[in-house]
């Protein structure tokens, strides 16, 4: 797993460019930070509420209520769907680093306040501690998902 660019090593020039005035909390790479199994996860919420506020403890709820679907396509592209608390299905995306629920673009594109939504951090924690559901679709539904026209 490529670490996202919000938790690239400090010392970088890249990651100053990109992280900016918060560029010396994240010092470290996706593979240190969350840990495998989803016990030790729970240990380190007080750490990911410093760091992602409430925002931290929405994603573990949305991890519990396995509400996140990574969907892969045969010509390798991902996608991955999140049912959000109210029900509503958002598709992020992570190469990007984006999501279209209006908390994000609200709090990070317009205000720059948030690295990100509750949405793509459920995903990233998902991810580490390897209780992502999956689902293979075809290229025409992974079309129609990433055009917006549709789901699987």
């Amino acid at each position: 797993m490529v670490a996202p660019y919000w938790l690239m090593k400090s010392g970088s020039a890249r990651n100053k460019k990109l992280c900016g005035k918060n560029a010396d909390i994240f010092t470290c790479s996706s593979r240190t930070t969350f840990p495998r199994h989803p016990e030790n996860i729970r240990r380190d919420d007080a750490k990911l509420k410093f760091v992602f506020g409430t925002c931290a403890l929405q994603a573990l709820d949305l991890v519990d209520q396995r509400s996140v679907t990574c969907l892969s396509s045969p010509s390798g592209r991902k996608a991955f769907q999140v049912i959000g608390g109210s029900g509503r299905l958002y598709t992020c995306f992570l190469s990007c680093h984006y999501c279209p629920c209006p908390a994000f673009t609200y709090t990070v594109l317009r205000r720059n306040q948030g690295l990100l939504c509750k949405h793509i951090l459920a995903v990233y924690l998902c991810q580490a501690m390897a209780v992502t559901q999956q689902e293979s679709i075809s290229d025409q539904q992974m079309s129609a998902v990433l055009s917006g026209t549709g789901g699987p």
